[in-house]
């Protein structure tokens, strides 16, 4: 009975390492094939654009009078 569960762990380590080399020649075929592809790309990435805001918050007052003349512009006088 040992001897099957010798090769019962044998296998799933062979099972396991296939697995393993299979991810690894599929990754090396994929840099293979388009090296320059992905570096040009890279090259050619725009910067991040950035947003700058600059304004104050409004206080409370003003926030009660936009939300009032947004209230009118709306139709039916509810937003």
């Amino acid at each position: 009975m040992k001897a099957l569960r010798n090769f019962e762990a044998l296998f799933i380590a062979m099972i396991g390492l296939a697995c393993a080399a299979s991810l690894v020649v599929e990754n090396r075929a994929d840099e293979a094939k388009a090296p320059a592809a992905a570096a040009s790309a890279a090259q050619a990435a725009p910067a991040v654009p950035v947003v700058v805001v600059a304004a104050k918050r409004m206080s409370e007052a003003e926030k009660q009078a936009s939300l009032a003349q947004e209230r009118k512009a709306a139709p039916g006088g509810k937003i």
